[in-house]
């Protein structure tokens, strides 16, 4: 196998179980080229090498230790070709630090086939009937088969193709220090029988991404190690989750394995926590789990205590750019009329760089004027709020008390004070 100095995963303290049995939570770092992730930990999304409307110097600020970036997006626009010449994704965007691409699956069959919204629609269980005959269209649309998927650009409508081969040359050239491997998205609509195909061609893509994987870090001898996550589908089926999980982590292909895990895919919120339960149950315990597309803090402790070790969302940043805030007493629209002469900080005692510089009448007036300033800086603040709630439950399991502190933060968050200290 592959192997470095500078990469890897170590266990540092395990979360008590209260009613004892196996506790899967966990914390420890994960080493890669650029430095070292301390877990668990948040990873701020920078789809397209920017968190949209924050410096990377500020979103460093926030405390967060990686962005994550996108693979589709940054290989239609500006080409992995010109962000490889640039020396990879880090130097490229200035951002002196780890990183993270997705495989582009997601994007390939969602925004590549033109259903965004019907996928969304799917995730939360909640399709119509439009919304069924909407997604058997978009399976057609996207033309999954053995090899890959053919997809439209949502940019310019050319025609496009992705395998498992081109996600990991293009993430190859994209330089992170974390990539995934391509797999195929399924929705809550698909039948019991198109996700198990659908599971068996995502291990045989798992399979070539290893190999192509290894390939290309032998052909690029010079560049740091990118470790490889392997995705773990299966929707809300318990065999077939477990039995991806136990696939891909004793996966190994000419001595290469998968360096950790996603966990992806299609569920409902309630059964987030036994899903990433059953998934870590299976996975090797000396490797890193990654849940895909998770930023509410109900949602991280429930995932971390299953055995979830980083995050990312672009939830922070988008609720921020529509006027939403984070505070530990719930999220509260800054628009409404009541902030307009309102000259407290966001959020009395953070230490964000907008609440210890700017008032709540200043957001209100900057988001009512429509000035760019708004979603910068109700960003900064929202990328904080989340990157420091899952710092801070990385410390209270370092120091024992977990549980209290899950009890106080998430009994403040749900008090129904939004906004009113």
């Amino acid at each position: 196998m592959t192997t470095s100095s500078n990469i890897g995963f170590d266990i540092h303290t395990r979360l008590e179980n209260p009613a004892g049995g196996a506790a899967l939570g966990r914390t420890g770092v994960i080493h890669t080229p650029h430095g070292d992730i301390r877990t668990p930990a948040f990873v701020p999304v920078g789809t397209k090498a920017t968190v949209k409307a924050v410096l990377p110097e500020s979103i460093k600020e926030v405390g967060a230790q990686a962005v994550l970036a996108n693979a589709y997006h940054l290989y239609l626009q500006p080409g992995s070709d010109i962000i490889d010449e640039a020396g990879g994704l880090a130097a490229f965007m200035n951002w002196n630090a780890p990183t993270y691409t997705d495989s582009g699956g997601f994007q390939v069959l969602s925004l590549g086939s033109g259903f965004k919204k019907v996928l969304s629609e799917e995730f939360s269980g909640q399709g119509s009937a439009d919304t069924q005959m909407a997604s058997q269209k978009k399976e057609r649309l996207a033309h999954v088969d053995e090899d890959g998927v053919t997809f439209r650009s949502h940019l310019s409508g050319d025609l496009h193709r992705f395998t498992p081969e081109l996600s990991m040359q293009i993430q190859h050239q994209l330089g992170a220090d974390i990539i995934f491997a391509f797999d195929e998205l399924t929705t809550l609509l698909n039948s019991r029988q198109y996700q198990e195909e659908a599971l068996e061609r995502t291990r045989r893509w798992a399979e070539r991404c290893l190999r192509e994987h290894r390939k290309q870090t032998q052909e690029r001898e010079g560049k740091p190690y990118q470790q490889l996550f392997g995705v773990i589908q299966g929707a809300q089926y318990e065999d077939l989750r477990r039995k991806a999980a136990r696939d891909l982590g004793s996966m190994e292909i000419d001595g290469q394995r998968f360096d950790g895990f996603g966990i992806g895919g299609a569920l409902e919120k309630e059964n987030l926590g036994t899903i990433v339960g059953w998934v870590s149950e299976e996975l090797p315990q000396d490797r890193a789990r990654h849940l895909l597309g998770i930023s509410r803090p109900d949602d991280f402790f429930v995932a971390v205590e299953a055995g979830a070790d980083t995050f990312d969302c672009v939830d922070p940043s988008r609720t921020a750019r529509n006027a939403a805030i984070y505070s530990p007493d719930g999220r509260f629209n800054i628009v409404r009329s009541q902030f307009r002469r309102d000259f407290n900080p966001l959020v009395e005692g953070c230490g964000c760089y907008t609440c210890t510089h700017y008032s709540r009448a200043y957001l209100h007036h900057a988001f009512k004027a429509k000035e760019m300033i708004a979603a910068t800086l109700a960003t900064i603040h929202n990328e904080y709020f989340t990157v420091q709630l899952v710092d801070s439950i990385r410390a209270a399991i370092d120091n024992g008390d977990y549980y209290e502190f899950k009890d106080d933060t998430l009994g403040r968050f749900h008090s129904g004070n939004w906004g009113k200290k």
